[in-house]
């Protein structure tokens, strides 16, 4: 039987092209997020071994509800992309602090709970594997985004701490840090940026692709293979790792 993925923020962008190259590859997906239209239409293209369950990451008991309904169809949870995200932008004297308590609840806290509540089972099981999608933003500072860097920076030490917590327990713990992705939540801290500093859109795409030696956005598609590879047999002693994809840029 083919293991069983649950992917958080897989309605859109980044978590919909890892559910669907998992699916594509044969696991049992279980794709969650907030709203369930883009989940029920992804899982409704996809077909048989997914399914879509509602869940606010933010919310400790409704993802506690989400994990068990996800079993009841397709067992125990052997393998977690924690890829739900924010990223607000404004210059760091005008962050607004609610849009910041929120940027860690989702980003940093989300991964916490989903974490946990998956341990319990892949710890019983002896295998498992988490995969955080955290950002080039966990390894170096960028402007605009002070919010984003920080909790990406912490998505980070949740990695590696936990990883060497489970090296011995068949479990594996990494965190894919791709250069900025050709995605909504891309194109609408452009338009941010435009808005907030008066840059042209010009200007703050430059801001997205000068970071990249490749002089580009990352295709999803590009994250979604390395998440695919980090799932396999083959990757059992990649563990603690932050595995960039940047085109080069933190060469």
């Amino acid at each position: 039987m083919s293991r069983h993925a649950m992917i958080t923020g897989a309605g859109t962008g980044i978590g919909e092209a890892i559910s669907r190259q998992l699916h594509t590859e044969g696991y049992r997906v279980t794709l969650v997020g907030r709203r369930v239209e883009p989940l029920e239409t992804l899982s409704a293209s996809l077909g048989e071994r997914s399914q879509a369950v509602t869940g606010d990451v933010t919310d400790r008991p409704g993802m506690t509800a989400a994990f068990i309904a996800a079993r009841k169809r397709f067992g125990d949870i052997e393998i977690l992309v924690n890829c739900a995200g924010m990223a607000p932008t404004a210059p760091f004297h005008r962050v607004d602090f609610a849009d910041w308590q929120r940027t860690m609840d989702v980003n940093v806290n989300g991964v916490f709970h989903c974490s946990q509540i998956a341990l319990e089972t892949m710890l019983d099981k002896g295998w498992g594997r988490i995969i955080n999608i955290g950002s080039v933003a966990s390894l170096r500072g960028f402007p605009y985004v002070s919010g984003y860097c920080a909790s990406k920076h912490a998505v980070l030490g949740i990695t590696r701490a936990l990883a060497l917590e489970v090296a011995t327990q068949g479990i594996t713990v990494n965190a894919i840090c791709p250069g900025y992705v050709d995605t909504d939540i891309v194109r609408e801290a452009i338009s941010g940026i435009v808005t907030k500093t008066g840059r042209t859109e010009g200007e703050a795409m430059q801001h997205f692709t000068e970071s990249n030696p490749q002089g580009r956005l990352v295709d999803a598609s590009e994250v979604a293979s390395a998440v695919s590879w980090l799932c396999s047999d083959g990757a059992a002693s990649v563990t603690g790792q932050a595995v960039a994809i940047d085109g080069g840029g933190t060469a």
